[in-house]
């Protein structure tokens, strides 16, 4: 799976007001901006609350870009790094976060901090899911001055939910912000997909208009998004329009659960030249997933008082979807949402279509979101029995056991770990820990591994006794 991320970094200058930003709620609330690598808290010109860096795993390191001053704020020139011969293949931030879901963005930049001039190569979960991929070389603009990613998750582990960072080859894995809050929990269908579907953000797009959002610009959206100006996904061999409501109230926006914002609407384009002119967005996807399509929508010209004078066939991927007359499903000068799930894709590029029916049509916004299944995660207590056991044999930050001991199935269990597919999650069936130099002692946690078949922790320098607990039914080889 190679899921890229989606949006450049783009600089504003002006300021958000806190009241429109759940990532200034701070620990109470369970949202957290944390600067990787940064080694003090610190207010940004944005008013939001910055902590230096914390709830990462042992080991790695913390560097700074090469050219800092390309960067105006201060937690993306800050970085950590977690270099796999000093910290194994896993690393992790674990965040303090209760059951629901969040929305989870994350800066990576390489712009040569290891004068090393190659772009790494690593996977990064959320969930016990792989959710992005970056692969050497990345982009140029990327890699120069860095990408935001971001996505929904569902948090159902307690105390705390991992993000990991997972090397591939000797190369180090980077990131220089994490940022999460919570959401609504019926935010995007979550009545239906919340707690078995990650969503990634493959394009959040408003029409017509500059980026905007949070920390970005002083435009609110009351979910923290950032939205991107449709410049590199409209179709520009086609001919465009922009038209705004020009200072007209927008109704229906900033509505529960999903808060879109009013300045979405305010927004939009068109076709220009011959009426018959198509309105086209092309969108980046990986044929293997599914996608959730969003489309935004209000009737910003005054001129169309009754249904039935601007109607519109909605094309996505080639096939025809539904036809809209916003004017007849919400009136003028009010927002309408209309969402729709593509499946069995074949092309890498998805084509959003708009056909006129009855005079031009118009979109104020796209959303597209990967629909990447939740990983099946290691059985809860046999997690609480490996980070027991991790803690009482003092296992070394080089084996990396950080995480979840045996997902994404796509990277390798914890060093010296084997896992099975059980009726209830991925449980642990073999350690093999000869020769680690471990100096514990193996705490009685380790009869919750209920299908531990084998054993083996000879030539370390152990101590104790073997706990009562090590002598589950399942075992065969001690």
């Amino acid at each position: 799976m190679r899921l890229l991320p989606l949006f450049l970094l783009l600089l504003a200058g002006a300021a958000a007001r806190a009241s429109d930003d759940p990532f200034l709620s701070g620990a109470a609330n369970h949202s957290y901006n944390i600067d990787c690598g940064g080694a003090a808290d610190f207010t940004s010109t944005f008013g939001r609350l910055w902590l230096a860096d914390q709830f990462f795993s042992s080991g790695g390191a913390a560097g700074m870009v090469a050219e800092p001053h390309r960067f105006p704020q201060p937690q993306e020139r800050t970085l950590r790094f977690f270099p796999p011969s000093s910290v194994g293949k896993s690393s992790c931030y674990s965040l303090p976060l209760p059951p629901g879901r969040y929305y989870l963005r994350i800066f990576s930049v390489y712009d040569n901090y290891d004068s090393k001039a190659r772009t790494p190569s690593f996977d990064v979960s959320a969930a016990a899911t792989l959710v992005l991929s970056f692969r050497s070389p990345w982009p140029e603009p990327a890699a120069r001055y860095g990408a935001y990613s971001d996505l929904i998750f569902p948090s159902a582990t307690q105390p705390a939910s991992d993000v990991c960072f997972y090397s591939l080859s000797t190369d180090a894995p980077v990131v220089a912000s994490i940022e999460v809050a919570p959401v609504h929990p019926l935010a995007y269908d979550g009545a239906t997909t919340g707690a078995d579907l990650v969503l990634v953000n493959y394009g959040r797009v408003t029409c017509g208009n500059s980026l905007f959002g949070p920390g970005f610009t002083k435009d609110p959206d009351a979910f923290a998004r950032v939205w991107q100006a449709d410049v590199d996904f409209k179709n520009n061999d086609r001919t465009y329009d922009a038209i705004t409501a020009g200072g007209r109230k927008i109704f229906g926006s900033n509505q529960p659960p999903n808060y879109f914002p009013t300045k979405l609407y305010e927004s939009a384009v068109t076709t220009g030249g011959d009426a018959s002119n198509e309105i086209e967005y092309l969108m980046p996807v990986d044929t293997r997933l599914s996608y959730m399509v969003w489309l935004h929508f209000a009737e910003i010209d005054a001129g169309i008082g009754a249904a039935g004078q601007r109607v519109f066939d909605v094309m996505l991927a080639g096939e025809n979807v539904t036809r809209i007359d916003i004017f007849k499903q919400v009136g003028g000068f009010t927002a309408f949402k209309w969402t729709y799930v593509v499946e069995n894709l074949t092309s890498s590029t998805l084509s959003v279509n708009l056909v006129p029916v009855v005079g031009r049509p118009i979109l104020c916004g796209l959303e597209n979101y990967a629909m990447v299944p939740l990983e099946m995660r290691t059985v809860p207590s046999q997690v609480a029995a490996m980070k027991a056991l991790k803690e009482s044999l003092k296992i070394p930050a080089r084996m990396g056991w950080n995480g979840d001991p045996c997902a994404p199935r796509a990277w390798d269990a914890w060093e010296g770990v084997t896992c099975h597919r059980g009726d209830k999650g991925l449980v642990i069936t073999q350690l093999d820990l000869a020769s680690q130099g471990l100096k514990g002692f193996i705490t009685d946690e380790i009869s919750h591994l209920k299908d531990l078949v084998s054993l083996n922790l000879s030539y370390n320098s152990l101590t104790g006794s073997l706990p009562p607990g090590l002598g589950q039914p399942s075992l065969v080889s001690l």
